[in-house]
């Protein structure tokens, strides 16, 4: 009897500590599953989404010259402007700074082209990109942003976006995002902890 309980327990740990490492090993693999990227084709249209400056502008900038496509649109970002033009302080908001690094990596400034529309978030961003592909008649974005954020990029595309509009979601890699050692650094660790709750609301 003695001899049978303690050979259930060991199975039991046994168990459990496989449960556990799978576990471990799951988390582990987390910031590398974040990471979905589509592969390069032409389009009509390349889209820097906002954040991470100046790494998704910089990798958009690669992408045209590579010819990829004829144009860039770059998002705008909530911002404090108009509270600070209150106290007479003129604010340069994130997607001015993008346009100048665009320019800068050799784009021409014809074919950069700022969104009017004042975005919160990547669903009003995704939302926002695709009306304006509709109004201007076009069917396909390389959709540019940081390596932890392609998942939900796709994920938000395909659940908000109906139609013929194509997105071909690609990786600012330059962005400093550890996906083998995430948990080590504070912000890799809230990246893929907030790409994770994201995804499980879409």
């Amino acid at each position: 009897m003695k001899t049978a309980r303690s050979t259930r327990c060991f199975i039991e740990l046994s168990i459990v500590l496989v449960l556990l490492a799978v576990s471990v090993a799951g988390l582990r693999a987390a910031g590398r599953w974040l990471i979905r990227e589509d592969p390069l084709s032409p389009a009509d249209v390349i889209v820097v989404l906002s954040g991470s400056m100046p790494y998704r502008a910089e990798k958009a900038a690669e992408v045209f010259r590579a010819g990829y496509a004829p144009e860039v649109w770059v998002s705008r970002p909530v911002n404090p402007a108009s509270e600070l033009e209150k106290l007479r302080i003129h604010f340069i908001g994130e997607e001015e700074y993008s346009r100048e690094v665009l320019i800068r990596e050799g784009i021409p400034e014809h074919a950069v082209r700022i969104l009017s529309e004042v975005i919160l978030d990547t669903e009003q961003e995704v939302q926002e990109v695709a009306r304006e592909m509709k109004r201007t008649g076009k069917t396909s974005a390389i959709i540019v942003t940081s390596p932890q954020h392609t998942r939900r990029v796709r994920t938000l595309w395909a659940k908000l976006v109906r139609g013929n509009q194509k997105a071909i979601v690609r990786a600012a890699f330059e962005d400093p995002f550890d996906a083998d050692h995430w948990w080590r650094n504070t912000g890799d660790a809230f990246s893929v902890v907030r790409e994770a709750l994201v995804l499980i609301n879409a």
